[in-house]
């Protein structure tokens, strides 16, 4: 007769016994390759999620400018709003969720602002600090006066010339961007400028830059 075997209680401990030196370190591999993966994705994702968010701003902040443009006869400036900062307030009054300033943006929810002295041009710029870009939208409903970064010859897109900035004064709407600027006073409406190595700038009336 065979005698049945009995569990021991050291054979109960050895079954309840934790992960071995081994198993542990596999295991923190795999999440360490995890996290290698998975880190430059989100902040990926973060950065094209904050660039979309400064262009949705900029796109909100000039249906507002728009709406002021009809409203003061075809023109930015009116008997009482005659200059940019007085235009930021306008806006400012008419889109409470966003700051306006005639200063530069250093955030996406900040649009920097600027009027041509004639009324009839307007530039509005938006940084995206964790991209380093900053994004701008020009309207010319008519050709502007030469003035501020109207003036002067435009400057080539794409391009990596670096210093002060001359928008395009072609008439309509023209989108574009200073792209890997980390320096937020850069992104300004009134003085738009490019730094920084392999920092580039580009415009295009169909729509933002990629």
């Amino acid at each position: 007769m065979i005698a049945a075997h009995s569990v021991t209680e050291q054979e109960t401990e050895g079954r309840d016994a934790g992960f071995t030196l081994i198993e542990l370190m596999v295991v923190l591999l795999i999440l360490a390759i995890l996290l290698a993966i998975a880190i430059p994705t989100f902040l990926g994702v973060t950065k094209s999620a904050n660039d979309r968010a400064a262009q949705s701003n900029l796109n909100t902040a000039l249906s507002d400018a728009k709406a002021l443009y009809e409203s003061q006869s075809q023109s930015y400036f009116s008997s009482t709003v005659t200059t940019s900062a007085l235009f930021a307030t306008a806006l400012g009054n008419a889109e409470p969720n966003l700051t306006f300033s005639t200063t530069n943006s250093t955030t996406n929810s900040t649009i920097s602002v600027a009027v041509s002295t004639d009324g009839k041009a307007l530039i509005l710029a938006a940084f995206s600090k964790d991209s380093h870009n900053c994004w701008y939208i020009i309207d010319n409903p008519t050709p502007p006066a030469p003035s501020g970064p109207w003036s002067g010859t435009v400057t080539a897109s794409p391009s990596t010339a670096t210093g002060s900035l001359v928008v395009p004064s072609t008439q309509g709407t023209t989108y574009a961007e200073a792209k890997g600027d980390a320096t937020a006073t850069d992104c300004s409406a009134s003085t738009p400028k490019l730094s920084g190595t392999g920092a580039v700038w580009q415009y295009q009336t169909s729509g933002f830059p990629s």
